[in-house]
């Protein structure tokens, strides 16, 4: 099924002078540079009305019109699931997405993603890029994701997520105490040896955390998030970095436990099925009236009982006249 669509735009002042095709590869994210160059060669681009070459000069403020036919992947259909849609326009909508949701189709889980929820709750979106989903979560990671509903939001939020201007906000519980807030700005790149997993290592992209202490327990802390950046596992890979891997993250740790834990607490934590991580609240400039944006959802139910028992167990400590009140 195909769909032939007219997408423009400006110039804008800090391109001008630059190449084509490295101008509409900025202005039109969504579009990888070789379409784009296919496209201007086609005679699909047009720039103040007439053709251009990929390296011709564009200026500030010249109209850009691409004609672009839209091929919708086969391989995806819609399927109806429950959604917890938590905000939603005519040009976007915000998904409280649960733990255990794959949000892409891939390898393994050809169906039954977030993906394919988003088509049978809004057809049209099956013309746009990955459904028009500008970010993602991993499976087991909870939370807010913001999704296009037009190619003009599409491009605008796609702008906005590159130039670090949609903020993403995180609460994770973290293996032992820590004393403050801090940056974590390390690169992160594929695992030498595990193509699967991500590290820390020279050479990577970079990757910058920012992270503040919300509460404190026997030997773990709630952390709130602040990713700068948008690296593949980015908070579990520098948590672990810094010896404090999330609690029930079995890829960057392994189940550890307080001194003096109860066997009971030691049980919990053993069992807890996932890494402690939850997307709780996203800002932007909304992509059309430019108007601020504010989303946020409160943890899950496994998420909350977690700093409920570790929180319990800090009283009791407390009380007890081992620990540091909070």
């Amino acid at each position: 099924m195909t769909d032939v669509r007219e997408i423009s735009g400006v110039v804008p002042e800090n391109a001008s002078g630059k190449r084509l095709d490295q101008v509409l590869a900025k202005m039109f994210p969504e579009f990888s540079r070789s379409r784009l160059k296919g496209l201007i060669i086609a005679g699909q681009v047009t720039v103040n009305g007439g053709l251009r070459r990929p390296r011709d000069p564009v200026y500030a403020g010249e109209p850009v019109l691409l004609t672009v036919v839209m091929e919708q992947d086969p391989g995806l259909h819609a399927e109806s699931m429950p959604l917890a849609i938590v905000y939603q326009d005519k040009d976007l909508l915000v998904v409280n997405k649960p733990a255990g949701l794959v949000v892409h189709p891939g390898a393994g889980n050809p169906s039954g993603t977030l993906v394919n929820g988003l088509l049978h709750y809004d057809p049209a979106l099956a013309d746009l890029p990955r459904a028009g989903l500008i970010h993602r979560l991993d499976k087991d990671t909870s939370g807010v994701l913001v999704v296009a509903r037009t190619i003009a939001a599409h491009t605008a939020l796609t702008n906005a997520m590159q130039e670090r201007r949609i903020h993403r906000h995180y609460l994770a519980v973290c293996a032992g105490r820590l004393s403050g807030g801090g940056t974590i700005d390390e690169p992160i790149g594929r695992h030498p040896g595990d193509r699967t997993r991500m590290a820390v290592q020279a050479g990577g992209r970079e990757a910058v955390t920012h992270y503040r202490v919300a509460e404190r327990y026997r030997g773990n802390t709630l952390v709130s998030v602040t990713l700068e950046t948008g690296r593949t596992h980015q908070i579990r890979v520098h948590f672990a970095y810094r010896g404090h891997p999330l609690v029930g993250d079995r890829v960057y740790g392994r189940p550890s436990f307080p001194r003096g834990a109860s066997s009971a607490l030691r049980e919990f934590l053993a069992a807890f099925a996932r890494q402690a991580l939850h997307a709780f609240k996203l800002e932007f400039e909304h992509p059309v009236t430019a108007h601020p944006v504010s989303v946020s959802v409160q943890p899950p139910a496994d998420f909350q009982t977690l700093c409920d028992v570790l929180r319990t167990d800090q009283d009791t400590l407390t009380a007890a006249g081992n620990g540091d009140a909070q």
